[in-house]
């Protein structure tokens, strides 16, 4: 099981590299239901996109061992729950996004508390394992 959660982790970190490299080169017009802004939107935009590769790529590389990078893999997931606050923040500010971005706050919601819970869950079955090994007497010759 911490097979699974650590390749929907390096999964979960290729998107956003995805993400933020199609920001980077795309600029503003890959938002769906977007328009044209200036040049200090734009850079903003491929700034912000930049941050989110290295979201990515730190989270990819965390989930290459998660229980020896548990501090900064739970950092990245209080800073992706933190964003779907930033959401919540926005539609009350300005209103709702285009259906893909409440979808997506969802998920930055959802998916941090998830993939903790699933994450700890897998550190106390491995104890348990432990244990278990530990406890059992030694085979015979």
């Amino acid at each position: 099981m911490s097979r699974l959660l650590s390749v929907l982790i390096m999964a979960f970190g290729f998107v956003c590299c995805l993400i933020g490299l199609g920001h980077i080169v795309f600029g503003p017009a890959i938002i769906p239901g977007s328009i044209p802004v200036n040049a200090t939107m734009d850079s903003e935009d491929r700034f912000y996109a930049t941050l989110f590769l290295g979201f990515g790529g730190a989270l990819m590389w965390c989930s290459r061992d998660l229980q020896n990078r548990e501090t900064l893999f739970g950092g990245l997931l209080v800073t992706f729950f933190l964003a779907g606050i930033s959401r919540i923040v926005s539609a009350i500010a300005v209103g709702w996004p285009n259906h893909l971005f409440i979808f997506l706050g969802a998920l930055e919601l959802g998916l941090p508390p998830l993939f903790w819970c699933w994450h700890r869950f897998t550190l106390r079955q491995q104890v348990s394992d432990l244990q278990l090994t530990a406890s059992q007497p030694p085979a015979l010759k």
